[in-house]
């Protein structure tokens, strides 16, 4: 049975761009699996804490050596890296927060990556393709006036190619605060444009993976 690990980080519940379209691929990958397995996790509504030095140690240790911090903090990440390995496909809602990701985001990364079991040569989640729909308020392509300063999809696209060594497929929705910023409402034709181009994007890669 096919399974999908969906993951949002928007500390929006509603009008999020990021979960409109992690939803919208959510939806066509379920018309293509009706009877497929979906593994949700909100870290907005229910935050992961911090990795913590029990955690970190516990990484590097014989788990018959773990005292109660340790394997506390362990079953976390063993929890956490065995819903990342049993997917079939991830997908990342992350929403740019002052130029970078949110830290509950951040907080599942540094808890899924672990050396020697999903990160290395031999990470047990390589090849596996993963979806990061990474909105943003404005526009930080090439030739807009932020060009330069997204450190959210680039950071993210990193990260999971050259740590977990996944397969990387990266759908972005920008200028999605032109409809609440009054000093924007000239953009929301782009904006419109660019949210209906990532609704569609994420319905064909949805179709496309599920077909794989």
């Amino acid at each position: 049975m096919a399974s999908l690990l969906h993951i949002d980080s928007s500390a929006l519940p509603m009008g999020s761009a990021s979960r409109e379209v992690t939803e919208t691929f959510r939806k066509n990958w379920l018309a293509q699996h009706p009877e497929g397995t979906v593994v949700y996790r909100d870290l907005a509504a229910e935050p992961l804490p911090h990795l913590t030095a029990a955690g970190i140690t516990a990484g590097f240790s014989d788990p018959d050596t773990h005292d109660e911090a340790q394997r506390t903090a362990w079953a976390v990440r063993d929890q956490l890296v065995a819903e990342l390995e049993a997917a079939d496909v991830v997908l990342i809602g992350a929403p740019m927060y002052n130029m970078s990701i949110p830290s509950t985001l951040k907080a599942w990364l540094d808890h899924v990556i672990i050396m020697g079991r999903t990160a290395g040569e031999t990470s047990t989640v390589a090849g596996k393709p993963v979806v990061v729909v990474a909105s943003r308020g404005g526009a930080y392509g090439p030739g807009t006036p932020r060009e330069g300063m997204d450190f959210a999809a680039p950071y993210l696209e990193k990260v999971l190619t050259t740590l977990l060594h996944l397969d990387v497929h990266v759908i972005t929705p920008e200028l999605t605060l032109a409809k609440v910023n009054p000093a924007m409402s000239e953009l929301i034709p782009l904006a419109d444009a660019s949210s209906e181009q990532a609704h569609a994007q994420a319905a064909d890669k949805a179709k496309e993976l599920a077909a794989a």
